[in-house]
């Protein structure tokens, strides 16, 4: 089995974290819960979730299209989650929908079908986590057209 590394988080005040990643060149991440548990001052552990799986996503579908030899790609991708309480009236992560927006037509692109219909397999943090939640995923290009598998 491999390691990834070890995160290191220290309660500074309340409900705030700083998050050290253990990289030299990684400047320390300060988390806190949102109103009215936290302050607000840094993303909380939702928005982390969000972040790496739609990090882990846009990776992917950058790792997928260089490998059928094209240039990089600019990209955005926005992550929305759907939170709804449990049968005991704890607060869930129910869904997660992620639209990737590539920044050239995929007429411009090698190959882009296949990329596509592969990348997500290429995601260890998206396929995890769908093991307890469903994530949605959308592929455009930047015409608008949907190029999702």
């Amino acid at each position: 089995m491999d390691t990834v590394g070890t995160v290191t988080l220290a309660l500074r005040s309340e409900l705030r974290f700083e998050v050290d990643f253990g990289l030299a060149c990684v400047p320390r991440l300060s988390t806190d819960a949102m109103p009215p548990l936290g302050q607000g001052g840094g993303p909380d552990s939702e928005m982390l979730l969000m972040a790496a799986v739609g990090n882990c996503l846009s990776a992917s579908l950058a790792f997928s299209l260089r490998k059928f030899r094209n240039d990089e790609v600019p990209m955005r991708a926005t992550v929305d989650a759907i939170l709804a309480r449990d049968e005991r009236g704890r607060l869930r992560v129910r869904s997660l929908a992620v639209d990737i927006h590539l920044g050239v037509p995929a007429s411009a692109l090698r190959l882009v079908d296949r990329a596509v219909a592969q990348y997500e397999d290429f995601c260890t943090v998206t396929q995890s986590v769908r093991a307890a939640i469903p994530v949605a995923v959308r592929v455009f290009d930047s015409a608008g057209a949907e190029l999702s598998a």
